[in-house]
């Protein structure tokens, strides 16, 4: 319990504005956030392509400006049933910190929301217990009126070796 009161303290230490806002988006019928420091960019779903062999939360890549992109399903990769795509479906390109490195992915989502700027006071660690989502994946659940948004740790959203399996593709591609 104490290593999550200083979690959810260290969040909510005065951090600049912009650290304190956060891109919210649906995966089925839950709300997360991502900061949006974290965020480069919004993309129109288009399917990417397929890479065979990959594990099955990874859609494939897409071409951004030259660069290839790993695709990545949040949902599935929750351990859930991938969600149709849909007309508001998007890709969500995100910096994550892979060891040493930034790595940039695409995170399939359901829906875009919004911008919310949630202050560190209303953000309380993660849950010990009862989430759908691996708490290691959690920064924190944000107090937004009446409900909690969770808030993804992006950094954490993909382990080490499953970040090298995907790194190894982007070389090869």
């Amino acid at each position: 319990m104490a290593a999550a009161t200083a979690v959810a303290n260290d969040i909510g230490k005065s951090e600049p504005q912009d650290q304190n806002q956060y891109l919210t988006f649906m995966l089925g019928k839950e709300t997360f956030a991502i900061p949006i420091l974290c965020i480069k960019e919004i993309l129109e779903y288009a399917a990417p392509t397929d890479v065979p062999m990959m594990p099955t939360f990874v859609r494939g890549i897409v071409n951004l400006r030259g660069s290839v992109v790993p695709v990545i399903d949040l949902v599935q990769r929750f351990g859930r049933p991938a969600s149709a795509t849909t007309k508001k479906s998007c890709i969500v390109i995100v910096e994550a910190q892979v060891q040493e490195s930034v790595q940039v992915f695409g995170v399939v989502v359901d829906a875009v929301n919004e911008v919310l700027e949630i202050p560190g006071s209303d953000i309380e660690a993660p849950p010990s217990f009862g989430s759908t989502v691996r708490t290691d994946f959690i920064r924190g659940m944000g107090k937004v009126k009446d409900r909690f948004v969770v808030i993804l740790n992006v950094d954490a959203a993909l382990s080490v070796d499953d970040m090298t399996v995907i790194r190894n593709v982007v070389q090869v591609a």
